[in-house]
């Protein structure tokens, strides 16, 4: 019988995990079950760093709350875990068990993980060690396997969607043209979303290359029409036809994470787009933006129903599976199909062939809508 659960929120953050955190509690409450948090994801994890979660203190006055009460880490994978020795060298090491000997000797029944597609392969790896998981798919750039709809993802599409509103006053006052570069890392959900709510004329997403003198053409037709500004949403992990995604630095966290940090996009479009159009362009990077602050309303509702449903898959004895939002309602898939083919005990998830992260189909509603409103998607 589950008495003692834990929750860990781990990679970047994102709105709603907090009312995710007190879902889960209040559930947890309902069922006579204790509940605890470890700090800082998986890094609180492995160093045994955990506290009580208490709906009269630390939990309480969470649904509106942006970040995570008890933080997060986007730079640590226990499985491979970065060691520097000292002499200077530097080694990995597979320190995972230390992580599942902390969980025995706590005594948790089950051990929620709140995160991303690089979240929930660690999850899937823990499973394999004796340990009851749960994943909670966080991601602003809903790009979780096998869920339709992350949460927090629909509170960035409506922060880009309110920059996008007051864009569209400069570009039209000043006869511009208005890049907005946009968080999604290899998945171009929350760039195509916010276009489309946005009123924005052209929308360049990872997985449909793009051709400069595609979207040059649809700014001069534009201008044809006596419209003498244009707007530009681009995804950060946009790239041009023969070319590739313009990473913004590289960093050196550890085998087996992304290292990647994509950004810069924008800038080099709005360069290329004055020059080849003759008009004033200027490139906005929301950046973190998107990822801070209250969630929406919508997000709270959804954070809500996943962490209460994630409890009661604890109370159901199911383990080892994440939490999905399929066609309007809950449900839930093994951890092993969210990983797909990236089996491999502490292998990297993201931007691998490996990886099962959800990426836009071309023949989704969004890529249809657009090219219906005329939105110019480079191609």
């Amino acid at each position: 019988m589950v008495k003692k659960v834990a929750i860990l929120t781990n990679g970047g953050d994102a709105p709603g995990l907090n009312a995710v955190i007190r879902a889960i509690v209040k559930t947890a409450r309902t069922y006579g079950v204790e509940a605890y948090g470890y700090i800082e994801g998986y890094k609180g994890l492995l160093n045994n760093n955990y506290v009580k979660l208490d709906l009269q203190g630390n939990a309480s006055g969470l649904l509106n709350k942006g970040g995570t009460i008890i933080g997060t880490s986007n730079s640590t994978n226990v499985f491979n875990y970065k060691v520097v020795n000292d002499d200077g060298s530097v080694e990995y090491k597979d320190l995972s068990d230390i992580c599942v000997k902390n969980i025995q000797e706590a005594g948790f029944d089950c051990l929620f993980t709140l995160g991303g597609d690089g979240t929930q392969k660690s999850s899937r790896d823990f499973s394999l060690k004796g340990v009851n998981c749960i994943g909670v798919p966080k991601t602003i750039d809903n790009d979780v396997a096998h869920t339709d709809m992350t949460f927090g993802y629909n509170t960035a599409v409506s922060v880009a969607v309110e920059a996008l509103d007051r864009l569209h006053t400069t570009a039209e006052a000043h006869h511009r043209i208005m890049v907005l570069e946009t968080m999604g890392r290899y998945a171009g959900w929350l760039a195509l979303e916010s276009a489309i709510a946005g009123g924005a004329d052209v929308a360049l997403i990872p997985e449909i290359p793009y051709d400069i003198n595609k979207v040059v053409d649809k700014i001069n037709e534009r201008r044809a029409r006596g419209k003498e500004f244009s707007i530009v949403v681009t995804s950060e992990g946009a790239m041009p036809k023969d070319g590739t995604i313009t990473v913004k630095k590289t960093l050196n966290d550890g085998s087996g994470l992304d290292n990647i940090r994509l950004g810069g996009v924008g800038e080099k479009l709005a360069g290329q787009l004055e020059e080849l159009t003759g008009m004033v362009a200027r490139n906005t990077t929301l950046g973190y933006v998107q990822r801070g602050g209250s969630p929406s309303a919508f997000d709270r509702v959804l954070s809500t129903k996943y962490g209460c449903k994630a409890m009661e898959l604890a109370m159901a004895g199911i383990f080892n599976v994440l939490v999905t939002y399929k066609n309007g309602a809950m449900s839930y898939i093994s951890l092993e199909e969210v990983v797909g083919n990236n089996k491999k005990i502490g292998a990297a998830s993201g931007n691998t062939k490996e990886s099962n992260i959800r990426k836009v189909p071309m023949d989704d509603d969004l890529i249809k809508v657009a090219r219906n409103l005329g939105i110019c998607l480079g191609d």
